[in-house]
């Protein structure tokens, strides 16, 4: 990523890495960010108590990974 994200793209990126069914690699085609960015992103965008929340729910989770899901779709 070159430019970072203005106020109305960081929150539809948050709104996106909230959102169970949008998968990082989805995020990626549409921002250019990777997990990594992402996970940064979130962590700068929300309270501490927030963003460990998330970054729980999410872990591991295969549909926030295209590769990792049986179907590899993704809303």
């Amino acid at each position: 990523m070159t430019e970072p994200l203005s106020d109305a793209q960081l929150s539809e990126m948050v709104e996106m890495a909230w959102c169970d069914k949008t998968s990082f690699e989805d995020i990626q085609a549409h921002f250019g960010l990777s997990e990594g960015e992402v996970i940064a992103q979130m962590r700068r965008a929300m309270k501490p108590s927030s963003f460990r929340m998330w970054r729980k729910r999410v872990s591991g989770r295969t549909a926030k990974h295209k590769t990792l899901s049986k179907t590899g779709r993704s809303l």
